[in-house]
């Protein structure tokens, strides 16, 4: 039996998985293990959460709590939309298990004894205010390429362009905003030059992989390797087993892919077996299949394999079939940069196949896809609901309404002949799409039949033969249910949860799980009764959970103002002290609404990630929020009090990335009061919107984001909900 060991990328557990994580690598890898187990394979599919990256700290940094806090509540809620989205891992685990730790120790040893790793010193950004060594993603500043002002120490996402925390201009801590300085500080460096020969050996004899992964991978070859640094000065992660490195810590780089071994010797253990991993590690016959998104190649056909062959007698990767990206509005999936559709979100809107399907559909296998939800909506509508769905239940009810059983197979004439025949096409271009990991062409294979069944169904009208010629239209309903077996088999690694209800109503023994392939082969049972069918799938509406998207991009905070003076250069402005969970300057037009000490006591709402702009002479940081109407402003402010630098959301993943002013512009904020008739109205003066609000009061003016016909009320924390400080008309614009 032919082994196949699927490795999945790990999620960082700083926030819920999103559509980028499923599209790029997580649904491909279920696909594909699913595939593989129908057809008769020995898979084990592994994967967990990675605990140990810096977005983790930079989150517990934020909240205030531990890093162990926010990885654990992470991996919880993870794990759980994995299991609702039924990908079935073999182990889901975590970096953050002593297992893990002993396993990656282990490689770091072994690679130390065989001379693979060097000490060096190096220069590393160091805090004064904070006693702290500084991780790259603690450093902020601006780009040496495009200027941008918020670039990070390991990348710009402004301009793309890979850095290093010492190559950015003005660079601040992103913890207390203060100015680092470079010191060095001495770490353990992996030595992959030494591996240089077999690795263009390894990718020059990649011609299966994807072109995109072997041309960059041997374009980053020719470029020539340099060592790489594998610890950092950090208190969060695994320990560095050697004497004198007691406060630094493993990098996660390095960690991590360490945890596609250290999840399959946990699997064996956890089986009652645990030298079993062997089979999946030291067997040449295995092959190893990586499943990950193209800003993860370096590490999987470069790094990765140089560790393996730096430790010796582990099996190499056989295939990355890596993921180009999947985008939102032109940008990459990102959870740090607020660039998000939750799954666990997802699900509480749409079934889980609905989502595998489209995923599935418009995956970026090749080049980069666009998600939208107008396009999931026609997708999901016209192909899943009006071919693929309608083909099974139109062919399930009709046989049901007039025969209640599945009918017996008579004669066959050359149409049913070569609907039968049109099953074994479809078989062999769904495998072999499949085995060779091309998902979207094996899903047309599927999709290809479903369509090719309406179309037999429509041209032996079985309509026109059950009061005529009932035997005749038993059979061509018999040929119409067979072909709805091959769909519910043939679908199931898309959508396993619809396959096994389809497979359950036409009566097959067993369950598709454990049937498998061989499932195509197995005849109907005549004369069994069947039960009254149901659709498998809906119409869904192009709005889905998307409808309040742009807002996103906006990155809102609670500010309280420290200080207000005149500004020295305006007469009609000010120039404003707020902490946002740190000191920022921002310049206000308020001097004619409002007195300096009146400002002083005000708690604002902030938009943190609007392009700074310099306003006579005096840059400004932020800008607060105003409804305006004519001669009459009122600042936004919580119901409640909130502590400084409480991020209010409303419940969608807050934007990183810098906002221009003309980008804030188009979006439309305004007052909304809820309605004295029905409370899931909210009147915006010329007129009113759906709205649902948690405990609403009759009248009560809240500043909501409008989108079309509905209205969602900004709020942070506890559903508390932005109000204003003095009365505003209805329908007046925040600016």
């Amino acid at each position: 039996m032919p082994r196949v060991l699927v490795c999945v990328a790990w999620p960082y557990a700083n926030g819920a998985i999103h559509v980028g994580h499923v599209s790029g690598s997580i649904l491909p890898a279920d696909i594909f293990a699913r595939f593989n187990r129908m057809i008769g394979n020995d898979v084990i599919m592994v994967s967990g959460s990675d605990m140990h990256g810096a977005p983790i700290t930079v989150a517990a940094d934020k909240e205030k709590v531990s890093p162990e806090t926010i990885a654990n509540r992470y991996h919880a809620i993870n794990a759980k939309a994995i299991e609702d989205m039924g990908f079935e891992y073999d182990l889901y685990t975590s970096t953050h298990t002593r297992n893990h730790e002993e396993v990656t120790q282990d490689m770091f040893l072994r690679l130390l004894e065989k001379g693979h790793l060097e000490r060096k010193s190096t220069p590393q950004f160091y805090c004064e205010n904070c006693k702290r060594f500084l991780p790259d993603r603690y450093v902020e500043g601006r780009c040496p390429h495009c200027s941008y002002e918020h670039a990070r120490g390991d990348q710009c996402d402004s301009c793309g362009k890979d850095l290093n925390a010492d190559q950015l201009l003005d660079a601040r801590c992103q913890i207390c905003g203060g100015s680092p300085e470079l010191r060095e500080t001495e770490h353990f460096f992996l030595k992959l030059s030494d591996f240089t020969d077999a690795l263009v050996k390894y990718g020059e004899a990649g011609s299966h992989w994807r072109p995109h992964v072997r041309a960059f991978t041997l374009n980053v070859l020719r470029e020539g390797l340099t060592s790489r640094p594998i610890t950092r000065d950090i208190t969060w992660g695994v320990p560095v087993p050697v004497k004198g490195f007691e406060s630094k810590r493993i990098y996660v780089w390095f960690d991590a892919v360490i945890g596609y071994l250290s999840a399959s010797k946990e699997w064996a253990k956890l089986e009652g077996r645990p030298e079993e991993w062997k089979d999946y590690w030291t067997d040449s016959t295995c092959k190893g299949y990586y499943f990950l998104g193209k800003d993860n190649i370096v590490f999987h056909t470069i790094i990765w394999p140089a560790m393996l062959l730096g430790y010796e007698g582990l099996n190499l990767p056989y295939d990355v079939p890596a993921n180009q990206f999947m985008t939102l509005e032109g940008q990459k999936f990102s959870k740090s940069m607020g660039v998000s559709i939750a799954i666990p979100d997802m699900l509480t809107k749409f079934r889980p196949d609905v989502i595998r399907f489209y995923l599935a559909a418009n995956m970026p296998e090749m080049k980069d896809s666009e998600f939208s939800w107008e396009d999931m909506a026609a997708r999901v509508n016209n192909e899943l609901v009006a071919t693929y769905g309608n083909f099974i239940h139109r062919a399930l009810s009709f046989t049901f309404k007039n025969f209640g059983a599945i009918p017996v197979k008579g004669e066959l004439d050359d149409r049913d002949k070569a609907g039968i025949a049109r099953i074994a096409e479809a078989e062999k271009e769904v495998r072999d799409a499949l085995s060779v990991c091309e998902f979207r062409r094996a899903l047309k294979g599927v999709m290809d039949l479903a369509q090719f069944g309406n179309q037999y169904f429509d041209s032996v009208a079985p309509w026109s033969l059950v009061g005529t010629d009932k035997a005749r239209c038993g059979t061509v309903l018999h040929v119409s249910l067979t072909i709805c077996k091959a769909l519910a088999v043939l679908a199931y690694p898309f959508m396993p949860f619809s396959s096994e209800s389809i497979w359950k109503q036409l009566k097959m023994e067993g369950t598709l799980r454990e049937v498998g392939w061989k499932g195509l082969d197995l005849p109907l049972k005549e004369g069994e009764k069947m039960d009254k069918p149901a659709p498998q799938f809906a119409k869904i509406e192009a709005e889905g959970a998307g409808e309040f998207q742009r807002y996103a991009a906006l990155n809102l905070k609670v500010g309280k103002v420290l200080d207000v003076q005149p500004h020295p250069n305006a007469d009609k402005l000010y120039l404003m002290k707020v902490d946002i969970g740190r000191t920022i300057a921002m310049v206000s037009g308020l001097k004619d609404f409002y007195s300096a000490e009146q400002l002083k006591a005000k708690t604002l709402i902030i938009v943190t990630n609007l392009e700074p702009a310099t306003i006579r002479g005096v840059k400004s940081e932020g800008m607060l929020l105003a409804a305006e109407e004519g001669n009459r402003l009122a600042l936004l402010t919580p119901e409640k009090d909130l502590e400084a630098g409480t991020q209010i959301s409303s419940g969608m993943e807050p934007g990183q990335k810098q906002v221009t002013f003309k980008e804030f512009q188009k979006l439309d904020i305004r007052v909304g009061a809820i309605s004295a008739v029905d409370p899931a109205v909210l009147d915006l003066g010329s007129r009113k919107v759906q709205c649902a609000v948690d405990a609403p009061e009759k009248g009560r003016k809240y500043a909501a984001f409008v989108a079309g016909e509905k209205a969602l009320v900004m709020f942070g924390p506890d559903k508390v909900k932005i109000v204003f400080d003095s009365d505003i008309p209805v329908g007046a614009k925040v600016r």
